[in-house]
């Protein structure tokens, strides 16, 4: 796993052990970032179940302002420090090791807004539609804000359709993985 494009580009990330972690495989980064690349200068994102941190970081080497990773593995945030002081990003990275609902309602409480959003949680999970349903209610997101999805289940589409005020607007799949891009509808 390494950083695709950017200042930092070419560093290599360490990844977690075990298979509790799932890292974005570096086509599927690639692929989102050419999708998302003129909404990430001077950005503000927030990396959910950040896990390695890859996504944050490469949003960082290409430009963005701000990314605050966040996740509830003691493992994982220790990685993520590890690899966002390797890739000389220590001075614009907030890492928290907390649980998602909790990050989401620091940042409501604190009325920042979020440009760039990455959710990718344990697939098995209803977590990306609950933390979706959060961000929207909170209203977390600039006006043009936007929240990427990463997803085995294309049955979350529908599940994102039923959120008042969160609109899809691109899908792609790569392999058995699924980008879903969503804005305030």
């Amino acid at each position: 796993m390494r950083v695709i494009s950017g200042k930092s580009r070419g560093k290599k990330l360490l990844s977690l052990d075990g298979n509790n972690t799932r890292p974005t495989l570096d086509r599927v980064k690639e692929a989102l970032f050419n999708i998302i690349q003129f909404r990430i200068k001077d950005a503000i994102v927030l990396d959910l179940f950040a896990g390695t941190g890859a996504l944050g970081i490469e949003a960082l080497s290409r430009g963005a302002k701000e990314a605050i990773f966040c996740d509830n593995s003691t493992e994982a945030i220790q990685v993520i420090k590890k690899n966002v002081l390797n890739t000389n990003n220590l001075d614009k990275a907030i890492i928290i090791n907390k649980n998602y609902k909790d990050v989401l309602e620091k940042i409501h409480i604190q009325n920042k807004k979020m440009d760039i959003i990455f959710l990718d949680p344990p697939y098995k999970t209803n977590l990306a539609i609950e933390s979706l349903q959060k961000i929207i209610m909170s209203n977390l997101l600039t006006q043009d804000g936007i929240v990427v999805i990463e997803t085995d289940d294309i049955n979350k589409e529908t599940e994102i359709l039923k959120i008042e005020k969160a609109e899809i607007f691109d899908k792609r799949k790569y392999g058995s993985v699924w980008l879903i891009f969503i804005r305030k509808g």
